[in-house]
């Protein structure tokens, strides 16, 4: 399958003519990178707006945290905290708002207020997800991972990696087809540090040309991940050259989609890359 663009809403974004950023906006007190930073509206309003300005292509949204170890928050607590964002954004940004959430009353809420894609980590566990986006028609990322991100750094383990991971995306693939999602709205992430070892990370920054084999456009989330630290023994404030590096790969080797903390120099990075990629 190839798409020359991916139809968010009233937006259209082009596929396979430069790297795309999502612009990460983490609404929750507890997110391991930026945890509580944007927790009032008008300050995440202003986050958005400010990435929009340094190049975000999407504004990802998140109202639960899905760092390692984190508790699962209610829906009306996640809806407290992103509805708000997205009714004011929606009404602002000249870019499409995609709605971090595992949760399908999130989802259809969210989408309600003008979201316009979903980013579900869990790649539809919940039922009801599949016929939210399908019903909505918009594109929704297919994330793995094995457990919840409270158990998932519980000793992770793989017999044959790549493969294992591949399979389980085409099992997300299949559900989201099930459900009635047309391949043109399925992307998907091979869940960068999510049940996922040191040098796992690594190897799926190395393989994404596997990944974009199976014909979807290819989400990559590398952005000051502990991986990072593991080579270059740094504490999260302290990773931005590392994710410099690590989105440098991502785009050299073909990622659709980049979700980045730091798009002001991540644009510069994907930038670069892109120049000699389609040079």
């Amino acid at each position: 399958m190839s798409v020359s663009f991916l139809s968010c809403g009233r937006f259209r974004l082009p596929l396979g003519q430069r790297t795309l950023l999502m612009g990460i906006l983490n609404v929750t007190p507890d997110s391991f990178s930026d945890g509580g930073r944007y927790a009032s509206p008008s300050k995440a309003v202003a986050k958005a707006l400010q990435m929009e300005a340094e190049g975000a292509d999407i504004v990802d949204i998140g109202g639960e945290s899905t760092r390692p170890g984190a508790q699962p928050v209610s829906v009306r607590q996640e809806l407290r905290r992103v509805i708000p964002v997205i009714e004011r954004l929606s009404k602002r940004l000249k870019i499409p708002i995609s709605i971090d959430t595992s949760k399908a009353v999130v989802a259809r809420i969210a989408l309600e207020s003008g979201a316009s894609l979903v980013n579900d980590v869990t790649a539809l566990r919940d039922p009801d997800m599949g016929p939210v986006v399908a019903q909505a028609g918009v594109p929704v990322v297919l994330m793995h991972m094995r457990g919840t991100p409270r158990t998932m750094q519980v000793k992770p383990a793989y017999r044959r990696l790549i493969p294992e991971v591949l399979s389980e995306i085409k099992t997300a693939v299949r559900k989201a087809r099930e459900a009635g999602i047309s391949d043109q709205k399925i992307l998907i992430d091979p869940g960068i540090g999510f049940g996922k070892r040191p040098g796992d990370n690594l190897r799926l920054l190395k393989e994404i040309p596997r990944f974009k084999a199976l014909g979807f456009p290819v989400v990559m989330g590398p952005s000051r991940k502990s991986f990072i630290q593991s080579v270059l023994g740094l504490p999260v404030q302290d990773r931005l050259f590392g994710t410099a590096a690590a989105v440098t790969i991502c785009a050299s080797l073909g990622a659709d989609i980049v979700r980045v903390h730091d798009v002001a120099v991540m644009s510069q990075v994907v930038k670069m890359a892109d120049a000699v990629r389609f040079s």
